[in-house]
């Protein structure tokens, strides 16, 4: 996981549980756990063991609360009750009614390149570094399900046509790193780091004022760093196809679609690590850089933010 600040383990991992794992290090602790499909940790800079047990707990349990919400593989989660609503208006409750709005303004601001509709893709488009592409017949035909406009949104209500879906992986993630790491916060001042999957938050400086040190994984050697940045506040987030591809007749197709053409964008950097306030607004930027393809820097400048791009 591209995390890291350089230090070595001081000692042998402790289990907590079953599922938290805890690791003291030679500034505090950190406590580390699987959920949204991603390595998960918690880097918490403190000498009290309950505490940095306390705080892993509470991030592995609202990870796990906002995945088992909002997955669309789960049968039970609000995303598939909205995918099963048959063309019917629902009522949403008000932290999906917050992310639905969030994800129409993003809709707006990128005149229609990152929309919620267009997961459905993923039946017809299956990153698996084979050479199975999807035909042109198949393409069209899901592109008719998909473009937020087709949908009747006014807060609380969604209303969607017969077939179409949303899909929130866009912004779960990221979401979860801010609610986890805010929880924290409200529990102890102790500082503190929550990555989930290479996308991270933190508190603020290390207990010795230092900065947080990060490192940028490289597209290439997995698990490798291709460079290390320093932070004190605030978020990162990275967009990349090192580990979801198509390869055919030696043209690479990355895993980041364009809803309005039904195919992977092109011309896209091979992963963008934007920083940005929260990582929910971090991860929005990555993902809208690469959607832009070859004009990804030229976005990120007009944004004004801290990015870094590999190609």
């Amino acid at each position: 996981m591209p995390v890291g600040d350089g230090s070595e383990l001081a000692e042998a991992n402790l289990s907590v549980t079953p599922t938290l794992k805890l690791a003291r290090e030679e500034s505090g602790f950190r406590l580390s756990f699987h959920a949204m499909a991603s390595p998960c940790e918690v880097r918490i800079d403190t000498a009290d063991m309950a505490v940095a047990e306390k705080a892993g707990r509470i991030a592995e349990a609202e990870a796990k609360r906002i995945e088992f919400k909002f997955s669309r593989y789960r049968d039970d989660s609000v995303v598939a009750q909205i995918n099963r609503s048959n063309a019917v208006e629902i009522d949403l409750d008000p932290e999906t009614a917050q992310l639905i709005d969030f994800a129409a303004q993003c809709y707006e601001t990128s005149g229609g390149k990152f929309d919620i509709t267009s997961g459905i893709l993923r039946r017809i488009w299956r990153f698996d570094g084979s050479d199975n592409l999807p035909t042109e017949h198949q393409i069209r035909c899901l592109k008719k399900l998909i473009g937020w406009k087709k949908a009747s949104w006014r807060n609380p209500r969604l209303r969607l046509l017969q077939g179409m879906e949303i899909d929130l992986g866009g912004l779960g993630k990221e979401y979860a790193v801010d609610r986890a790491l805010g929880l924290i916060r409200d529990f102890t001042p102790a500082p503190v780091l929550v990555n989930f999957g290479g996308d991270l938050r933190v508190s603020g400086p290390r207990a010795d004022g230092t900065r947080w040190r990060i490192a940028i994984e490289s597209t290439d050697l997995l698990g490798t760093p291709a460079g290390m940045l320093e932070i004190t506040n605030g978020a990162l987030a990275t967009s990349g196809d090192a580990r979801r591809f198509l390869l055919k007749d030696g043209v690479r197709y990355g895993h980041i679609l364009n809803p309005l053409s039904g195919r992977p964008v092109t011309g896209a950097p091979r992963s963008v690590t934007v920083a940005a306030p929260t990582c929910i607004e971090a991860g929005m930027l990555a993902t809208l850089a690469m959607l832009n393809g070859r004009l990804a820097e030229k976005f990120l400048e007009r944004e004004r933010v801290r990015a870094w791009c590999i190609r």
